[in-house]
């Protein structure tokens, strides 16, 4: 983490330079720790093949003397060249098959097995991972404050957004909040600037949407990430549910549309409806947006309008569209009748 900070803070201030004058939203850590290491079974199949040439390179190493022993007429034939076939053996042998690369090897799979999950996306990733190792969020915080203040002093315009992921509790984002706080004063220590940021959170867990309200105290803005919100209203993985039974509930009316792909206004969208309202009623000034896949589906942007969320955020090759749906949602908007 130490060698990452510099990586990162170096990272979020050609971001703030670049978007000078527009706000950036940081999302910090959310995918679960196995995602950032080898696999198990290639670890194994590693690890088994370096044994092998470890026992390979000592029986080559013996062969000199085996030679002498069983064959010494074979042995005075080829001693010229196991001279230096030794030599360079020795050589491999300590840039490459030292125990500790072997142990190394070991250590990482080890680790990989702790880190094994039945059911990693709903697992140790996000806000979770945070918590239980806040070294990871507290050094991408202080790169993300870092690089705002170094901004600030060369008289960037600046408008950081931390944004924290997967929270399904108000102590989550209050404990996450704490450490934005307590680094936000070291580096005002520091830097002599008092850095100004928004502070919140995404709305991708049910219960997150049904305690809106008490989580709009410590946020500042909202961002609904409906890919996994509707996994979750579902029940559905959505891999799984793409690749074995989804195109049949399509095909035979179940479904109208693919939730992940069009936004299911009648369901997820309620729980984005409700959330948005309780949110507001506490403050009033609450900023909500949406990410992901459905903040570019024309359909999905006109609810959006209509339960009056701030912004939608879409993949670049999907904004001239998102942009003319949302000119089009204003157009439109007294028309506007949700499904039922």
């Amino acid at each position: 983490l130490d060698r990452l900070l510099p990586i990162q803070r170096a990272d979020f201030k050609g971001i703030f330079k670049a978007m000078k004058g527009l706000p950036v939203t940081v999302r910090l850590l959310d995918p679960p720790m196995h995602e950032f290491l080898p696999t198990a079974a290639q670890l194994e199949v590693e690890i088994a093949h370096l044994h092998q040439l470890r026992d390979t390179i000592k029986a080559l190493e013996d062969l000199p003397e085996t030679l002498k022993m069983l064959n010494p007429k074979l042995y005075q034939q080829y001693a010229d060249g196991l001279t230096p076939l030794m030599g360079a053996l020795g050589t491999f042998k300590k840039s490459h098959m030292e125990d500790e690369v072997i142990a190394k090897k070991e250590k990482i799979l080890k680790k990989v097995r702790a880190l094994a999950e039945v059911n990693p996306m709903l697992g140790h990733r996000g806000v979770r991972l945070g918590i239980t190792y806040p070294e990871i969020y507290c050094m991408q915080i202080r790169a993300i404050l870092e690089a705002a203040a170094l901004c600030g002093k060369q008289g960037i315009e600046i408008y950081p957004e931390i944004m924290v992921p997967q929270v399904a509790t108000v102590e989550e984002l209050k404990r996450i909040h704490s450490y934005v706080q307590r680094i936000r004063q070291e580096v005002r220590a520091t830097h002599g600037i008092d850095v100004q940021f928004k502070f919140g959170s995404m709305l991708e867990v049910v219960r997150a949407c049904m305690r809106s309200g008490r989580m709009a105290e410590t946020a500042e803005f909202f961002s609904f990430g409906t890919n996994d919100l509707s996994q979750a209203t579902f029940s559905f993985s959505r891999e799984d549910a793409e690749n074995k039974f989804l195109p049949f509930y399509n095909e035979t009316g179940i479904l109208e549309d693919n939730p992940f792909e069009v936004l299911d206004i009648k369901g997820v969208g309620q729980l984005m409806k409700m959330a948005v309202q309780n949110g507001r009623a506490t403050n009033p000034d609450l900023k909500v947006g949406i990410c992901g896949e459905h903040g570019g589906h024309p359909g999905s942007i006109r609810f959006c309008h209509h339960i009056k969320l701030n912004y939608v955020s879409c993949s670049g090759p999907r904004v001239p569209i998102a942009r003319l749906a949302a000119a089009q949602a204003k157009l439109l908007e007294d028309q506007y009748q949700e499904p039922v």
